[in-house]
């Protein structure tokens, strides 16, 4: 007896899914692109049609350009494509991601893309969905990776700036323009002093007011001489004439890779905070349980290391080899 075809198969151009002839964040330009999120590893420009939640509407707006056309589904409702049942639920790693359900004959996969499960105040926070097979990221699929609070990591965040300002110095914190950048912000104590971003980041900060999320009054030029300033900043940006002209800094990077010593080594900063959008090795365990899938597919990071992990645990689990190149975004 053949085995039934798997609802979800790797091709050439992505993830594709042949019951409703649809790709879930295809690498390769496609008739029709389902996407988790708008970050550029999950996101490609040039598909013909996109669908992704509401909730991520203007940041995948800001990222493919007003030509694209892009339909929306609000969290938790459900759109027939073909004959497969889809919906879309909160993943919890920035503005607008989305965990992909899809319900086909009875048979329900889930589709992770990237998450996290700490809850922060510039996105929905993540709901477990339940599936016969999890298909979930891992890029911190290991038990090394184990978060601080953000509550804690945006006191030391504190700490330091008002440190660095009683020097006269500026404080630069490096953050992808694209999600850490406006959680960072939304943690941030304006009241300590006047914030700056890079006119990247402010890009996206506009479409997330756009979609209703409040952020601090930021500042992207520098006029006349400042101190005790709080930048936020892509990586590589201060090199330019437009980072030049905040005059002397003190600089941080915040990410999850930053609880990597050799990482930490490799960052070229003063200071380092733990702060990562992505599930930690207890968040993805957890989600994993919860979804109380009979077979788990692993992709995108640590895979070697959580596959055997699963397998030596009782749970089914395999990789599933993607193209996903990974925007920085940890």
């Amino acid at each position: 007896m053949l085995k039934p075809r798997p609802l979800l198969e790797v091709n050439a151009q992505g993830l594709y899914c042949a019951a409703g002839d649809f790709y879930i964040d295809p690498w390769r330009k496609v008739a029709r692109a389902v996407i988790t999120h708008a970050h550029s590893d999950h996101a490609k420009p040039g598909s013909s049609h996109y669908l992704c939640s509401s909730e991520g509407l203007q940041v995948l707006r800001a990222r493919m350009g007003k030509s694209a056309i892009i339909e929306t589904l609000p969290y938790g409702h459900t759109l027939t494509i073909g004959d497969v049942i889809l919906s879309f639920h909160p993943a919890g790693h920035i503005l607008g991601s989305a965990q992909v359900r899809i319900e086909y004959k009875g048979e329900i996969w889930v589709v992770t893309g990237d998450y996290k499960r700490e809850a922060d105040r510039v996105c929905t926070p993540f709901e477990p969905v339940k599936c016969h097979t999890l298909i979930t990221e891992s890029t911190f699929g290991l038990p090394i990776f184990n978060w601080p609070t953000s509550e804690s990591v945006f006191e030391s965040i504190h700490q330091w700036w008002q440190a660095q300002s009683v020097l006269g110095l500026n404080c630069v914190i490096s953050a992808y323009s694209l999600g850490k950048a406006q959680r960072l912000l939304s943690g941030l104590h304006p009241e300590m002093g006047p914030i700056y971003v890079h006119p990247a980041i402010q890009n996206m900060n506009d479409a997330y007011q756009r979609s209703g999320i409040r952020l601090p009054e930021c500042k992207t030029l520098a006029e006349g001489t400042i101190r005790g300033a709080m930048i936020i900043a892509p990586p590589g940006t201060m090199d330019s004439e437009w980072g030049q002209s905040f005059g002397e800094v003190r600089t941080a990077f915040a990410s999850g890779w930053m609880a990597v010593r050799n990482m930490r080594n490799r960052s070229l900063c003063n200071t380092r905070f733990v702060l990562s959008d992505h599930a930690d090795w207890k968040g993805l365990l957890n989600s994993i349980q919860e979804s109380e899938a009979q077979q788990v597919l692993v992709t995108h990071g640590y895979t070697q290391h959580l596959v055997r992990y699963l397998n030596e645990n009782g749970i089914v689990a395999r990789e599933l080899k993607t193209e996903f190149e990974g925007e920085a975004e940890a």
